[in-house]
């Protein structure tokens, strides 16, 4: 009896230690805090400087000769040579653009990976939910347990129980209060997860009830809007438009270049200066570029049409999952709503209407029924999040 109530003293301290918070407020402090997204985002910011590099034409080239002649008398000579290269004028609009579009690429591919960071949060949000609720369960479950045994504490004082009735009460206690143990034991380990999302920030999850998420019926509507907002797909289109702009560029940089500059040569008694001016011709240097991006181009698009084909079967087998989750959870439900079963049960027991392990039998049966119900409405909500992450 003693040991009980320490643990229901002790269950109820951690259980008003809790603040109550909402996941949406979890996801907002994991965003802000986690260091995966932030070494993500400083890398992303790297990778867009980088994208903007060499925009600008090559540097231009100095060239000094100091020539000493041979007899002397014919003096020394002096050359002095400054030029520049071009490649052609579209290519330095190309690579400009083509920088831009990496840029929305790199911002896309952040957005990927913060949706996958917050619905491994979420999904742990809904397993502590879950916990929560259990918890709460075995809580009733022990206060229900501890007033059987009790009860048959003075039934078998008094003569009229016997001894294995008394020991069958104190086990199925003994077993509730052990898994009561265990559900902290998870809901103390799921809390540290979640801690390691947000930096080794503690974060308090106290909730018990899922909440009621609408999904909407009609399937090809629903995925109409969902693929606008994949971010690998935008990805993907991305990629496909960058690849053709890069075959773009690869057709002026196949043009010729410009090299003009200016050029001086002095001797004794002589000198010479003017304008130099050269152009490149594009015979062997870029052989196959324009080739490796029309494949390219290809290949992309390849990705793209198999992506879509994917991404398609995915939502579709989830939103299935979640409709067929929906429909059994509402049946399940109406099948094992309370009626004040354990009073029904408890009063039947005690008119002898059904024995003790028929009693406990009858209640396993009930007690099975609502967890199992919560484990639906858990594996509902974490396939709903799944659905969904695109909306994070």
């Amino acid at each position: 009896m003693i040991k009980t109530f320490i643990i229901l003293i002790f269950m109820f301290s951690v259980s008003t230690a809790f603040s109550q918070i909402s996941i949406d407020s979890v996801l907002v402090e994991i965003e802000k805090n986690n260091t995966s997204l932030a070494a993500y985002r400083k890398n992303a910011d790297a990778d867009k400087m980088g994208n903007k590099t060499n925009l600008l034409p090559d540097n231009p080239e100095v060239a000094f000769n100091y020539l000493w002649g041979s007899p002397d008398i014919i003096g020394n000579r002096t050359d002095l040579a400054i030029t520049q290269s071009f490649d052609f004028p579209t290519a330095y609009l190309y690579r400009s653009q083509l920088a831009d579009m990496k840029n929305e690429q790199i911002e896309m591919e952040y957005k990927k990976r913060r949706f996958d960071v917050l619905l491994r949060a979420k999904v742990i949000c809904y397993e502590l939910i879950y916990l929560n609720a259990l918890y709460s369960e075995y809580q009733k479950r022990l206060n229900n347990d501890l007033k059987i045994a009790n009860a048959f504490k003075k039934k078998m004082d008094a003569g009229e129980a016997t001894i294995l009735e008394h020991n069958k009460a104190q086990v199925s206690l003994l077993n509730t209060e052990k898994q009561l143990e265990q559900i902290s034991i998870d809901r103390d380990a799921a809390l540290q997860q979640l801690a390691s999302f947000n930096a080794g920030r503690k974060i308090s999850l106290s909730g018990s009830d899922f909440g009621s998420n609408i999904l909407e019926p009609d399937f090809e509507k629903w995925y109409a809007q969902a693929a606008n907002n994949n971010s690998m797909l935008s990805w993907l289109k991305q990629e496909l438009a960058i690849s053709s702009k890069e075959k773009q560029l690869q057709v002026a940089q196949n043009l010729p270049k410009i090299n003009a500059g200016y050029m001086s040569e002095k001797v004794v008694g002589e000198q010479f200066q003017g304008v130099t001016l050269g152009v490149s011709i594009p015979l062997w240097g870029n052989k196959h570029t324009i080739k490796h991006a029309k494949l390219k181009t290809e290949a992309v698009n390849s990705i793209e049409a198999d992506a879509k084909v994917q991404f398609y079967n995915e939502m579709k087998t989830l939103h299935d999952k979640a409709t067929a989750l929906q429909s059994s959870i509402t049946d399940f439900k109406q099948r094992i709503s309370d009626n004040n079963i354990l009073e029904l049960l408890e009063k039947a027991m005690q008119q002898g209407e059904i024995s003790l392990a028929e009693y406990y039998y009858e209640l396993m049966v009930f007690y099975d029924n609502k967890e199992e119900l919560l484990n639906m409405e858990k594996e509902l909500n974490v396939t709903l999040a799944k659905l969904y992450k695109y909306d994070l």
